[in-house]
Formats: structure tokens, sequence, C-alpha cells
């Protein structure tokens, strides 16, 4: 669990710093969890690491996504080449950075990209289960196996992203079942679509709900009905930082929905996420307040990929910057309660 004592000596600490008792604000909170986590009084994020899940949804096939499927394996390709915004962020950052096809549709020659398929994309869940149990499992190891290998290589702080041409509609269905919000409150348009395929998007929601009636408190239930690899596996990368008290920075929508996951197979899981920012999906705020994390940016992000936690990543690092202002003693500088009248 979190190291209570740690924090409290570094709340301590920060009363010490030369300015003003609580004028950093959200920073010195942010420095305080992150001792929390960590067991550490001067902790630190760098580097961090970006892990990229992608999978193709088997839901596509409904028209819920303004692209086509084909779009996911040419972004595995574009993310390592280097011409994601993801990739273009993440070099600002100094992150490392890998790309996992956890169930992209077709084969992906290239060596750069790390192999754990699962499957060739998940059923279209408009029909039948998204996924076998097994399956969704294997997927949530995968997540968690290659989070370790990041960890182990030296990370300090995990952001996990994802593609998969689909996914906001997946993300939708699981946060319905997971909230017991109407699927109308919760649905965003994704990539861009227009009004006729927001309302069949909803549609097609309402139908698989009703058709698989999942289990809101069982993970690998919702993950097996209406889940997508990607999904599965974001949410086994964090169980994995959490368990090596590595913070984690989340993302948006659909990351945040895996954050859930990730809380309902382990809810210690919540207490190392970061919450990097709001993004424009309607659900996400949603998914936030159920978490009950405040997001450090709203940018009106809604591209995925890890893209807004990425950006968000700075002002982490600057929280922890700030714990080595000098103290009023170290300076010689007059406290507040120095000055008598």
């Amino acid at each position: 669990m979190l190291y209570e004592q740690i924090g409290e000596e570094v709340r301590q600490y920060i009363d010490q710093l030369t300015k003003p008792r609580g004028s950093l604000g959200k920073l010195e909170e942010l420095a305080i969890e992150i001792a929390k986590m960590t067991g550490e009084r001067f902790p630190r994020v760098t580097p961090p690491g970006v892990l990229v899940f992608a999978a193709d949804h088997g839901v596509a096939k409904e028209g819920v996504s303004a692209y086509p499927q084909e779009v996911t394996a040419q972004m595995v390709l574009n993310f390592v080449r280097g011409g994601a915004a993801i990739n273009v962020f993440s070099k600002q950052i100094g992150a490392m950075f890998a790309v996992v096809d956890v169930g992209v549709a077709v084969d992906i020659h290239e060596e750069n990209v790390i192999n754990e398929k699962v499957a060739y994309g998940t059923n279209n869940f408009a029909y039948k289960q998204a996924m076998a149990k097994e399956e969704a499992e294997q997927a949530v190891q995968a997540g968690y196996r290659q989070a370790n290998a990041m960890i182990d290589r030296g990370i300090r702080c995990l952001i996990v992203g994802e593609m998969g041409i689909g996914n906001t509609t997946t993300a939708s269905a699981l946060l319905a079942a997971m909230s017991g919000r109407s699927v109308a409150e919760l649905v965003g348009r994704g990539t861009g679509i227009h009004d006729e395929m927001f309302k069949h998007k909803q549609r097609v929601i309402e139908r698989a709900l009703m058709l698989h009636q999942p289990n809101p408190s069982d993970p690998i239930d919702l993950l097996t009905k209406i889940g997508g690899f990607e999904i599965a596996a974001m949410a086994g990368a964090m169980m994995a930082a959490a368990e090596r008290r590595v913070p984690i920075l989340l993302d948006g929508f659909i990351c945040t929905v895996a954050a859930l996951i990730a809380e309902r197979l382990d809810e210690r899981v919540v207490h190392y996420m970061i919450a990097g920012h709001r993004s424009q999906e309607p659900g996400h705020r949603i998914a936030l307040e159920l978490l009950n994390k405040e997001p450090l940016l709203d940018l009106r992000m809604r591209l995925g990929e890890g893209s807004g936690a990425v950006v968000a990543f700075p002002i982490v690092n600057m929280a922890l910057a700030m714990l080595h202002m000098a103290t009023f003693s170290s300076a010689n500088v007059s406290t507040g309660s120095d000055h008598h009248e």
C-alpha cells in the first residue's frame, strides 16, 4: 500500500521551502502523492515509458468509426517509423517507447513491433461475445508482462496508449456496463462521425448490452463479452506498474476505461494513477469521476495513443523538481512567522 508516513514527511518538507505555504497548489499535492506511491522522499519519474497496445475490434464492421479497420495496422507501422503524434511527443519527454500487437486483424511483419497477438481482432460483439474468457486473461497477462519488461529497463513512470479502430465503441460499452449510466450520456463521436452514424453507434452498444448482460463487477466477464484486447492489455500493464510502485499517468477515455477494469481486477491499482488530462469524449468525465481523479489538463484532445498523458508528463516532472528548491533555513530567508510586530 501507499507510504503514508513518507507522504507526511514530504508534506512538512514542502512547507519549509522558500515560498508561501500552499502557493504551488496542485504541484505540491502531486509531489506528495508520488512520494507516497514510490516510498521516496525525492522521487523521480524520468525516464518515462510509453507502451502502446494495438488491436482490432469486430464491432468496427458495424460502421461505428470514420476510418476503415485497415488503419489499425497502418498506424502500427507509422508508430514504429516514428511518424505519429505519440512518437513526436514521446521524443520530447525522452521516453522509452514500445508498440505491442495484442490483436491486430492482420500479421505485422516488423521487428520493432512486439508480438503478443491473442487473436486477429475481437469478434463483433453486436452478435457474439467479443472473446473467450481465456483470451481476456491472456491479453491482461500480455500487458502485465510488457509493462514489467519496461520497468526492468528502468522506467519510472508508465504511460499506456492504444490504437484500435472501433475502440471508443468498445470503451463506451464497457463504461455503460460499469457505471450504469445511459449509453446516450457516454457516447462521443470518436474519430469524428456524423449524426446518423452517431445514433447508430449508440444503438449498437445498447443492443450489445441487452444481448450479453455483462456483470459490472466482474472485469473478466466484461472483457469477454464486450471488451477489446488492447483495453485488457492496458489494464494488465497498470497492474504491473502498481505492483512495482511505478506511477501510472493516465491518458484519455479509452485508457481511463482500462483503468476502471484494472481497478476491478485489483482495487489497489488506483492509488498509483494520476489523471493526465480530460479528453473531449463525453464518457471520459464520467470515467474520471468513477476513479475519483482530477485531471491535470484539459486541452480538448481526443486522439488517444497515450498522447494526452505524454503532454501532461512535464507537469508531473515539474512537481518533483519543486522538491529541490531551497528551504527557508538553508537559504537564510525569513519565514512569515519570523516577523514579529
